[in-house]
C-alpha cells in the first residue's frame, strides 16, 4: 500500500510571549494560520518494521529528521512490527518560522497511524508530538487555531479565506537563539481570544531579536509595506525568518509576488482552515 499525503505550512498571524516555565519553553499565545501551501510525503508499508528515508531531505541527517523520528516513536509507542519507506518533496522553506519540521512530523503520525492501523487517538498522537516540537500538535489537530501554553492548548477558529504573500529571505534563524537573545520582549498581559477576531496587537514578540540577528527580515518587513492593497501590516512568522501579508484578492498578492527583490524567494497561498492531512 503507497499512500501520498500534503503536509501544510503555518504562519503566526501574531506572537505573543507571556512567560518562561521551569521547563525551559515559553508560555505564548498565537493564532496558526494554515496555509495551502505544502510538502509532500509518500508512505509505503515494510512488513520487517525497518524505516527508511528513500528520498527528500537529504541535506538533514536521518537521526536529526523529525519525519523519521515521528515514524520511530509511534512504532516504539504502539509495539507495531511494521516499518515503512519514507520520500519528501519538500517545498516549504526550512527554518522560516512556517512550521515545516513540525508539519511533516505530524502529517507522518497521522499517516502511519493509519497505515499500521495502530488505531492511536489524536490526543495520543498529540502526545508523541508535543516530545518531538511545541508546533507539532497544532498540524495533527489540523485546523487554524486560537494557541496557548507551549502552542499546544488549541481552540479551533475558522478565519477568512484570504491570500498571503510570505517572503524567504533565504536566511535561517536559530529558534534558540531567538528565545535567549536579550532583545525578546514580552506581552505579559494575557489577551482573550474574543479580543483578537481584528487582530487588535498583531505583534511578534521575537521580531527585536530576529532583527537583531539578522537585518534582512526588517527590510523585507519594509518592502511589503509598497505593496498595495494588502489588509494588515506585514509581520513576521513564528520566530522567523519569513514574513508575509495579507491579501482579500490573489491578484493583488501576485502583483506583490512580482515586485519582489531577487535575492529573496516567496509565494502566495490561501487561507486554509483545515488541513488537507486530515482530509
Amino acid at each position: 500500500m503507497s499512500n501520498t499525503w500534503r503536509s501544510p505550512a503555518k504562519i503566526n498571524l501574531f506572537l505573543h510571549i507571556n512567560s518562561k516555565r521551569k521547563d525551559g519553553y515559553h508560555n505564548l499565545q498565537s493564532i496558526f494560520q494554515l496555509l495551502d501551501y505544502c510538502d509532500q510525503l509518500n508512505f509505503n508499508v515494510r512488513q520487517d518494521g525497518i524505516i527508511n528515508r528513500t528520498s527528500g531531505n537529504e541535506d538533514v541527517p536521518e537521526e536529526i529528521d523529525l519525519i523519521i523520528k515521528a515514524a520511530k516513536a509511534l512504532q516504539q509507542a504502539t509495539n507495531t512490527k511494521l516499518g515503512a519507506d519514507i520520500s519528501v518533496v519538500k517545498n516549504i522553506p526550512a527554518g522560516g518560522g512556517l512550521g515545516g519540521g513540525s508539519s511533516n512530523a505530524a502529517t507522518t503520525l497521522i499517516a502511519l497511524n493509519q497505515l499500521w492501523n495502530t488505531q492511536y487517538s489524536n490526543q495520543q498522537l498529540s502526545e508523541i508530538g508535543l516530545s518531538l516540537g511545541a508546533d507539532v500538535p497544532i498540524f495533527i489537530a489540523g485546523h487554524s487555531a486560537w494557541a496557548e501554553g507551549v502552542g499546544e492548548i488549541l481552540t479551533p477558529m475558522t478565519l477568512p479565506k484570504h491570500y498571503f504573500l510570505v517572503v524567504s529571505i533565504n536566511k535561517h534563524i536559530s529558534t534558540k537563539e531567538i528565545f535567549s537573545h536579550k532583545a525578546l520582549t514580552m506581552t505579559s498581559q494575557i489577551g482573550k481570544m474574543s479580543d483578537f477576531s481584528e487582530l487588535i496587537n498583531p505583534h511578534n514578540d521575537c521580531l527585536e531579536a530576529a532583527v537583531d540577528l539578522e537585518g534582512e527580515v526588517l527590510k523585507a518587513l519594509v518592502h511589503l509595506e509598497s505593496a498595495k492593497n494588502y489588509l494588515y501590516q506585514p509581520r513576521m512568522t513564528g520566530t522567523g525568518s519569513c514574513v508575509f501579508v495579507e491579501f482579500k484578492h490573489e491578484k493583488d498578492a501576485l502583483v506583490a509576488l512580482d515586485n519582489l527583490p531577487k535575492q529573496w524567494s516567496g509565494f502566495v497561498a490561501q487561507a486554509l482552515n483545515t488541513s488537507p492531512a486530515l482530509t
